[in-house]
């Protein structure tokens, strides 16, 4: 396993944060759009990780309410707590109905509800309290706004994580979704080490202006659904079928058109995988690591074997030649909408 490092620390008796190159990304194993989960083999994966290396662990409370945290700190309870990087956000609240309404959406038990962002210091004191306890540890490694929220000035909501890291309770500050303009202003409060965003062979939009802001500026890029939620993988075929709760049988990425079409650039690139000794999933993984500005790629598993085979990735090696092998191919592929 490789590690990098997302952030500096400017106090003596503060260590830096460095990620695993592959951090287990929890989304999948709240369950919570993804067709449900099975508690004791998520737990499992992440254990398994662990062993092989993968010591950083990406969560939320808006996945599955509450359950992906509470797997997360199941997991890592046998762990040493200074070996393990627990990220996780605040910003998704489920349990309130004001601030900026982002989605329609039901629970894990079926069940409607309305999600909305909202990020005023007040909500994000309790949120960061609730965290603490459903992973069952006393301070967070890097605390992440979940998404920008328009209700709340960005400058109270730095200030309130400024707060915790004060008090001892988050060790760094981090972003999700947001573009270079609101890292900018966010900066003007906080020390930012990352900005967690989606990235993968078919959503490069980030390239064009994020990447170089967040090299200019030395700030971490945490790159979510480098596999595109399962499109990467090979394993998609048309005619694909999902649960009836799996919010990715309503994405354009899934239609049969788009999934014959990654799967022809697939196996355009798989001779490659083979000579590697890899599956296409670990070559696309090492393909996204070794992009510009990218610092870490989130993978999400349901089981042991899958988390093991994402780990496996950061082995890999690409020389210049090969990287641009994949590139030239999959600058040619489009997808429709």
């Amino acid at each position: 396993m490789q590690y990098r490092k997302v952030a500096t620390s400017d106090h003596p008796e503060k260590s830096d944060l460095e990620l695993s190159v592959i951090t287990f990304g929890a989304w999948a194993a709240g369950g919570w759009m993804w067709g449900g989960t099975e508690r004791s083999e998520a737990v499992k994966a992440i254990r398994d990780s662990y062993e092989v290396g993968v010591t950083s662990i990406d969560t939320a409370p808006i996945y599955g309410q509450g359950l992906s945290e509470e797997i997360v700190g199941e997991a890592i309870k046998e762990f040493p707590r200074d070996k393990v990087q627990i990220l996780t956000k605040f910003g998704m609240r489920w349990d309130l109905t004001n601030g900026d309404f982002a989605m329609h959406s039901k629970d894990n038990a079926g069940n409607d509800i309305d999600i909305y962002k909202y990020a005023a210091k007040d909500s994000i004191i309790k949120e960061c309290e609730d965290s603490l306890k459903r992973l069952g540890t006393d301070y967070i490694d890097l605390y992440q706004i979940h998404w920008h929220d328009k209700t709340t000035p960005i400058q109270e909501t730095m200030e309130a994580v400024s707060q915790l890291i004060t008090q001892g309770k988050v060790r760094y500050a981090g972003v999700c979704n947001y573009d270079a303009a609101l890292m900018r202003e966010a900066s003007q409060y906080i020390n930012l080490a990352s900005d967690q965003v989606p990235y993968s062979m078919v959503k490069r939009g980030i390239e064009a202006e994020l990447v170089p802001y967040c090299i200019e500026h030395e700030k971490a890029i945490l790159a979510y659904s480098p596999l595109e939620r399962g499109l990467l993988t090979g394993k998609m075929k048309p005619g694909h079928q999902f649960a009836k709760d799996d919010h990715r049988a309503s994405l354009y990425f899934y239609k049969d058109e788009n999934l014959t079409r990654v799967s022809d650039f697939l196996d355009q690139i798989k001779p490659l995988a083979d000579e590697k000794n890899a599956s296409i999933s670990q070559l696309v993984l090492r393909w996204t690591l070794d992009q510009p500005g990218i610092t870490i790629a989130l993978v999400g598993a349901r089981d042991s074997k899958q988390a093991l085979q994402n780990a496996a990735a950061a082995d890999i090696k690409l020389t210049p030649d090969e990287i641009t092998f994949i590139t030239e191919h999959l600058n040619k592929l489009e997808l429709v909408k």
